[in-house]
């Protein structure tokens, strides 16, 4: 075999390894060969793009399966020089062709891996030989970028309230308070709930964030839902109030919201529920926006660098 290896690299920008729009991306392809071999094209290409695929079961015979994808950019770089492009002969050994591309100043869509569909950065090579297969090989990178940083609502409070009467034994007040709808990855959620339980049935407050993620295509969309945090409060006997406040912590490496792809998107909510046993629950429900702050950071340098 004259081509021994195949690969792509590229060098990390930072110590999270990430990127965001407008920033360079700076790598090699490394090629391995056992004897001289004639390259008729060598090519790197770097491309963004998002899918989704499903499928469902409609009785023993009828299976459909939905699809969907979204293109972002499609950068492709000739390695070869333009006078040996189709003649070129490598020698025995490891042969080294570096490339630089520039990440399109574009929306692009935080990298991500759900449950059926994906949003993928990547830097793809390929070797051409006459009379030969092609040599492929691929290396993803990660692009994040937040989500609508300059909505006001971000930092406003936010307040939900029920009142729910539970059959016969009375009525539960139940007052939902959040500091604000936007949080850092790694921040902390501060709940206040005020309850008046004026049944005769002791409930016990539950605290929930969980993440949904939502796939799109012309078709049909699926919905898929997965617990984050789950934490229980103090319970409240028969015809009492209380006021109870439970601190949710986001996970370091949360993946923040997902709102710019038309075919995928990650949200995140706040559920507070008043279990009643045997007879029902109470829940009311917050948004909640999980953010990046490096990625912010450098969306304001890269701004300020390119607009003044």
């Amino acid at each position: 075999m004259a081509i021994k290896s195949f690969s792509i690299e590229y060098d990390a920008k930072n110590k999270d390894n990430v990127f965001s729009r407008g920033d360079s991306i700076s790598g090699r392809v490394v090629l391995d060969v056992s004897k001289e071999t004639k390259l008729e094209r060598l090519t790197v290409k770097a491309k963004g793009k998002a899918s989704v695929r499903w499928t469902e079961h409609y009785g023993p015979r009828l299976h459909i399966t939905y699809t969907a994808k979204e293109k972002y950019f499609s950068i492709e770089k000739h390695l070869l020089d333009d006078s040996t492009r189709g003649s070129k002969v490598t020698g025995v050994g490891r042969h080294v062709f570096p490339f630089t591309f520039e990440i399109p100043y574009l929306e692009l869509p935080s990298s991500f891996k759900g449950k059926h569909g994906k949003i993928v950065y990547s830097l793809e090579a390929r070797a051409s030989r006459s009379m030969r297969l092609d040599r492929k090989a691929k290396e993803e990178f990660i692009i994040l970028f937040n989500e609508d940083l300059s909505t006001p609502d971000l930092v406003k409070p936010q307040h939900i309230c029920s009142d729910k009467k539970l059959l016969s034994s009375g009525n539960v007040t139940l007052n939902v308070h959040t500091k604000r709808m936007g949080y850092l990855q790694g921040d902390t959620i501060e709940v206040r709930a005020e309850i008046i339980n004026n049944s005769n049935k002791t409930i016990t407050p539950k605290y929930y964030l969980y993440e949904k993620q939502t796939f799109y295509t012309k078709l049909k969309r699926k919905v898929y839902t997965k617990g984050i945090i789950k934490e229980k409060g103090q319970p409240i006997g028969p015809r009492a109030q209380l006021n109870d406040t439970k601190v949710l912590h986001i996970p370091d490496l949360l993946p923040p919201t997902l709102l710019s792809c038309t075919i995928l998107k990650l949200e995140y909510t706040l559920k507070v529920v008043l279990d009643v046993s045997l007879i029902g629950n109470t829940e009311v429900k917050l948004p909640i926006i999980v953010m990046r702050e490096s990625t912010m950071l450098q969306e304001q340098n890269q701004r300020e660098s390119l607009f003044g």
